[in-house]
């Protein structure tokens, strides 16, 4: 499968003005985010909430990953283990065996590639396949994921909060101001890291949208989002046709892609640095006609009537 060449990391315009310029370094990659990025999502799974499978195998979640960045993915979030409520835990095996080999193809697709995953063994392993980003939903809770990420001289990570466990998340979510609890919990899992000597710069945070948290929680993130970039961290969120979209909207999963780049935009207006996203095509084009008007507004739109 071919390829285009991606230019370096140099960017055009900043995100909002809200934040100062920062940047996220990862393993092969210092990514500026000065302007939102888009990191495009590939499921490696059999029963993804949102796709059904239909990139379970290698061969056709390589040439999603390819497509992706033909599209304009910024980064590619390659995951082998569902996440949606109610999903049983998959053996440390079987992750390997569906992530591994879209690994191999993703790392030479020159964008940096995250991988969705909370077990160190897959961490460990990922990371010496070339992964720039671990996206951890348990913000490295379990025994020795902290360490795997510390042992790696330069990799991102994401620490996401999730109320709860995929499984049951949803049956008992979380009580009270979410807003509060999930900037101390991402505090907290953000200093056990530096304590171990990660840098700063290597962290990003994730609210865990839908993660054990109700539609009107969730939309409370949003709301108030810039508590949850007071602390100075980069902010990455998912809003991908989640359940409270269908909350607001009463539409299906598969009928969620304008309710989704809405979500994705109104994060990034309220200062988000990176939008995980199903529909990359269509969110980068949302963003870009955003662009546009930044840089008339700015004056830097040189362009003049006929």
């Amino acid at each position: 499968m071919a390829h285009a060449a991606r230019g370096p990391w140099r960017l055009v315009s900043p995100a909002s003005g809200q934040n100062p310029p920062m940047h996220w370094q990862t393993s092969r990659h210092r990514i500026d985010l000065d302007r939102p990025r888009v990191m495009g999502i590939v499921n490696v799974t059999p029963d993804s909430f949102s796709d059904g499978g239909r990139y379970a195998g290698t061969r056709s979640a390589a040439a999603h990953c390819e497509q992706l960045v033909a599209e304009g993915a910024d980064i590619l979030d390659v995951g082998g283990e569902s996440s949606r409520p109610g999903t049983p835990p998959v053996e440390l095996d079987e992750e390997l065996r569906r992530v591994l080999p879209v690994l191999r193809f993703a790392v030479t697709l020159g964008v940096p590639v995250s991988v969705d995953t909370y077990k160190p063994q897959v961490m460990r392993q990922a990371l010496d396949l070339g992964a720039d980003i671990i996206n951890d939903i348990q913000a490295l809770r379990l025994p020795g994921a902290r360490e795997a990420i510390a042992a790696h001289p330069a990799c991102g990570i994401c620490l996401m909060h999730m109320h709860g466990e995929p499984s049951t998340m949803q049956r008992s979510p979380m009580a009270g101001d979410a807003v509060p609890q999930v900037v101390a919990f991402l505090e907290r899992a953000s200093a056990a890291l530096r304590d171990l000597g990660v840098a700063r710069e290597r962290i990003a945070w994730d609210p865990g949208i839908g993660f054990g948290k109700t539609a009107g929680q969730n939309f409370a993130l949003l709301a108030r989002q810039a508590e949850l970039l007071a602390d100075g961290y980069p902010l990455l969120v998912g809003w991908s046709r989640k359940s409270s979209l269908g909350e607001a909207t009463g539409l299906p999963v598969h009928e969620r892609l304008a309710a989704s780049v809405a979500a994705a935009l109104l994060a990034v207006e309220r200062g988000a640095h990176v939008v995980r996203v199903h529909d990359v095509k269509e969110t980068v084009a949302a963003l870009k006609v955003r662009e546009a008007m930044l840089a008339a507004a700015t004056g830097r739109n040189t362009e003049t009537n006929p």
